[in-house]
């Protein structure tokens, strides 16, 4: 019986681009940080812990689509002889997915900008026979400018971007993303696209801005991780979190608030901000969908939808490239 095989992980040094992010970022009107720098070592155990909160029902939703339609999805892009997860997480989603897989070798790339989650995804995967994992420690687009189209002859590559991530983009940005993984793929590889559906406002709120407070540590672990690489002298006591809903965009945003007149200095990024209290750090924006905006989303980047399912306010998008 043959035992899957690790391969030593890519590795992408960050530093110099975080610095260069913030400089540009918080020097723009709103001031902002992009939201993917939430998720280093500290964020990433952070968003797992959100992921089980009661009022967080996205990740619940869609392992029990997962569990649901797995043989599903091999059954209709078929044969996959290659998964591609961007944004793996702990790996239960992907383990779901893969005990339905037909008995053969598979080779597995996890593409995060963590490198602690590919070693839990890593983890999770190890008991599974005749697959091969491979880690890369960079980020969404590195990983699939990188991989490619990694399927030869008739086998299929079939790619992940589940957790509703795709909802951290903008429109533009979103589909400029999809863009980019239909690039990556070859004629009749596959999508599995997980996104949350537009829910009542209260119940967005609250799932954005828990009562135990989990989702302003995830927040405020930003400041920490700019004291921390950048050598910043954030206050995190003076700052708080805040979650909105704009109607208009159908987003929720995340916003780190001033609680007072403060200075803080980055030096590494070259900058020396003072902020009033009220002012904000714009940190995240999560779009919410209806489910044909998905379906129209995936075809303008080249993908035609073979199935959607949904599940308590979130849908499991299966589409294939043209």
């Amino acid at each position: 019986m043959s035992t899957p095989r690790s391969v030593v992980p890519e590795t992408t040094t960050v530093d110099r681009q975080l610095a260069a992010d913030v400089g540009s970022y918080l020097t723009r009107q709103p001031r902002q940080l992009p939201s993917k720098y939430l998720y280093g070592d500290l964020g990433s155990t952070l968003f797992e812990a959100i992921c089980r909160l009661p009022w967080y029902d996205i990740a619940r939703a869609e392992q029990q689509l997962i569990d649901a339609r797995a043989a599903d999805v091999f059954a209709r892009i078929d044969p996959i002889a290659t998964v591609v997860e961007l944004g793996p997480g702990s790996g239960l989603k992907l383990a779901a997915l893969l005990a339905a897989r037909p008995a053969r070798p598979l080779v597995v790339h996890l593409v995060d900008v963590s490198g602690p989650a590919l070693e839990a995804a890593g983890q999770v995967l190890g008991p599974f026979n005749d697959i091969t994992v491979v880690p890369h420690e960079t980020t969404y687009e590195a990983g699939l400018a990188g991989i490619g189209a990694t399927a030869t002859g008739d086998n299929r590559t079939l790619a992940l971007f589940l957790g509703s991530n795709i909802g951290n983009f903008d429109p533009q940005g979103a589909d400029a993303f999809l863009r980019q993984t239909r690039d990556a793929l070859s004629s009749g590889d596959g999508l599995l696209l997980g996104a949350d559906l537009l829910k009542p406002e209260a119940d967005l709120l609250l799932a954005y801005d828990d009562p135990l407070g989990v989702t302003a540590a995830f927040n405020l672990n930003l400041l920490e991780r700019l004291n921390r690489e950048l050598d910043a002298d954030f206050n995190l006591r003076q700052f708080g979190h805040q979650a909105r809903w704009d109607a208009a965009a159908s987003r929720i945003e995340m916003h780190l608030v001033s609680l007072r007149h403060q200075r803080v200095r980055i030096p590494a990024a070259d900058l020396d901000i003072t902020f009033e209290a009220g002012d904000t750090i714009w940190t995240e924006s999560s779009y919410k969908y209806h489910a044909d905006q998905i379906v129209d989303m995936l075809r303008r980047a080249g993908f035609a939808t073979i199935e959607q399912w949904t599940e308590s306010g979130f849908a499991l998008t299966l589409a294939q490239a043209y």
